[in-house]
């Protein structure tokens, strides 16, 4: 021991390709001395970058072989973006689409040398509960572990069962879950139930007193309340953006959204009909900027012709956007979301009650403005399609 370093144990350097920041390698090391941990990392911190690190020294000192990584819909294509992005050890990486018998498929072709990833989303993987089981992952990766805050939802049921089959479990959100005490049960019940135990209401009866119209609002009991921090924080590594000083002034975090089938399929349709017309008519600026305003409007989830309500497609960039909300609303910040279309507007308006919004038909703009300080303020980007690749996809490092 030289100056408080374990000079004969030295901290084994991260198995990514790019340079950790310290509270990157801090979460890194104190995940490895457990078998579970939460990573309470504020966006933009790198807990999937932490999390991939983590599961790659697993693999490299032989203690795991099989990853399944559960996350929201909206992400899960970002997943393999971010494995070919940083993972400095050899993988076999399967997003599983489609149907119950394809993904089951997909599943059990993931087998044998290198370390096998399996992409899910939650509403998957409760479905798929009994193959994942059989398929037998050595560690679990809850991302938006928030998710399965609610511990009665199917979903939140297979976690806690899958995540009692297996040896290594990770549960990653930027959500301060101190905000809402209540919602750390179930999340910790994925993680290691010695924790708080097997039972809500008993955990509810110690920490947490009913009060309002029937009884119905849980608030925590002050007494109680070191002991819970304590707890929770056993096996959790916390960090936020105003902690990591290491890190860039401004950081930009791209999720790409894929459309549904249909509307994947409709969007292609739009491609075709426009290289078509445009072949036998004439070009001009005003014919192809149409055309791409239709195909901006179609990833925005809606599309339709001039006098014509649009109607509706997608929901696939609304989704990704509610989970965004979800999760900035809760740690109590502010989001700005840019937008074009009307439709698209009127939809994100019935995502959080608490916004406000400026457009081309509002005329007290000062005051939107002002309750923009209060409120969450939302507006919509407008974005291109791109198709994700599917399937199995491997990569050695080089």
């Amino acid at each position: 021991m030289t100056n408080g370093v374990d000079t004969d144990n030295p901290p084994l350097s991260l198995p990514i390709r790019a340079s950790p920041y310290a509270h990157q390698t801090a979460a890194y090391e104190f995940a490895l001395k457990q078998p579970a941990t939460a990573l309470l990392m504020e966006m933009g911190c790198g807990k999937s970058l932490t999390a991939i690190a983590i599961a790659g020294r697993l693999y490299l000192d032989g203690k795991i072989a099989k990853v399944l990584v559960v996350a929201p819909l909206s992400i899960v294509g970002v997943w393999e973006e971010e494995f070919t992005k940083f993972a400095g050890f050899d993988y076999t990486l399967a997003i599983l689409t489609g149907t119950l018998a394809k993904k089951t498929d997909t599943l059990r072709h993931l087998a044998g040398e290198p370390l096998q990833v399996a992409v899910v989303n939650y509403e998957s993987a409760w479905r798929l509960e009994k193959e994942i089981g059989a398929w037998k992952p050595d560690i679990i990766i809850a991302d938006e572990g928030h998710k399965i805050k609610n511990h009665a939802t199917s979903a939140a049921k297979a976690m806690h069962r899958l995540g009692a089959k297996t040896a290594y479990r990770l549960l990653l959100t930027g959500t301060p879950v101190t905000n809402k005490a209540i919602d750390i049960f179930s999340q910790y019940k994925f993680l290691n139930p010695a924790v708080f135990g097997s039972s809500f209401y008993s955990w509810r009866n110690r920490y947490f007193d009913m009060t309002g119209y029937g009884n119905h609002t849980p608030i925590l009991k002050k007494l109680m309340e070191p002991e819970l921090t304590r707890k929770m924080h056993s096996i959790a590594f916390r960090a936020t953006k105003a902690e990591c000083l290491d890190l860039p002034p401004v950081m930009d975090i791209v999720r790409t959204v894929e459309l549904e089938p249909k509307a994947a399929k409709l969007y292609r349709q739009l491609v075709k009909d426009s290289y078509a017309e445009l072949a036998n008519g004439e070009i001009t600026a005003a014919n192809i900027l149409t055309r791409l305003l239709r195909l901006s409007q179609l990833t925005g989830g809606y599309i339709g012709v001039d006098g014509e309500k649009p109607e509706q497609i997608s929901t696939a960039k609304l989704d990704a956007l509610s989970d965004l909300i979800e999760e900035v609303t809760e740690s109590g910040q502010k989001l700005v979301v840019i937008a074009r279309f009307v439709a698209e507007i009127a939809a994100i308006k019935k995502l959080n009650a608490g916004y406000a919004a400026i457009s081309g038909e509002t005329k007290d703009r000062a005051g939107q403005v002002s309750a923009s300080k209060t409120k969450l303020t939302v507006r919509c980007s407008s974005g291109r399609f791109r198709r994700l690749p599917w399937g199995l996809r491997s990569r050695r490092p080089t």
